[in-house]
């Protein structure tokens, strides 16, 4: 497969890549943005301006991803519209469709369900003693993968062309990497869960005394202790788990709403000694 685009040229569509999302819209959602940003590798590749405007109508089509999924949906559409035919120009929307799916996951796995609980909870254990390094770290970690996996799959993505669908085809490449992913995320979330969450209850039962024994004060029993012992942070898990069935419920209509009941709750219940 013969390549033409420079790295000036593949800078051009990393520049624009960053921008695609500001002419989101409710009818093509991507479709103009990524339209333009593929418009330097058209212009190069198309001399004609009936086959131009041709090929700009087809990219301005329906189409939506996740942002680093743009880069390698990107990438490889350049590199086929410079290797196919005139015959073979609906292979390339086809293409996108069946890749902005897949890759939307992969793209949600890795960033946002992965990286950033990681980089955020790194960032806000360092902001809850005061330190401004905190916000500061997590924008430079976050964009240390996220603008460096955008670039990667630009140059990447079109060198390989579409020798990385085949390579998918065979080994399952991208639901292999977006399982790995979905673990780590879980596993992310459920420290942060154990470790930022702190729920606990100061209630005690008294168990009266052992007379048997020779005890005649009162035998007095933590909940809270008794609860770690059956499986630590299980109050906080519990609060975790009915908030956010409660948001998946509503679509996360009534969040706000949510928030503020939560936070008289906790006012209410450490006023009666529950929490």
């Amino acid at each position: 497969m013969e390549q033409n685009l420079t790295k000036k040229d593949l800078w051009k569509l990393f520049m624009r890549l960053n921008t695609m999302r500001i002419t989101l819209n409710y009818e093509t959602l991507q479709g103009v943005g990524f339209m333009r940003a593929i418009a330097p590798v058209l212009e190069k590749t198309y001399t004609d301006k009936e086959e131009l405007s041709k090929a700009m109508k087809r990219h301005a089509a329906f189409y939506n991803s996740h942002v680093n999924g743009d880069a390698a949906i990107l990438a490889i559409t350049a590199a086929m519209e410079e290797s196919t035919g005139p015959d073979e120009k609906e292979g390339i929307s086809a293409l996108k469709t069946g890749l902005m799916g897949p890759l939307a996951g992969l793209g949600d796995s890795l960033i946002k369900f992965t990286w950033v609980p990681i980089v955020g909870s790194i960032g806000a254990s360092l902001a809850f003693t005061g330190s401004i390094i905190g916000p500061i770290l997590m924008f430079i970690l976050y964009n240390i993968v996220n603008m460096g996996l955008r670039y990667f799959a630009i140059v990447y993505g079109y060198k390989k062309g579409v020798s990385f669908l085949n390579d998918n085809q065979e080994n399952n490449i991208i639901q292999r990497i977006s399982t790995m992913a979905n673990v780590v995320g879980l596993m992310v979330v459920g420290a942060i869960i154990a470790t930022i969450i702190d729920v606990q209850t100061p209630l005690e039962i008294s168990a009266g005394s052992d007379e048997a024994a020779g005890e005649v004060g009162e035998n007095v029993i933590s909940v809270q202790e008794m609860l770690d012992q059956i499986m630590p942070s299980v109050l906080s898990l519990a609060v975790t788990v009915a908030v956010y069935l409660i948001l998946k419920k509503t679509n996360g209509r009534h969040a706000a709403l949510i928030i503020i009941i939560m936070m008289v709750l906790t006012v209410a219940l450490t006023y009666f000694g529950i929490l």
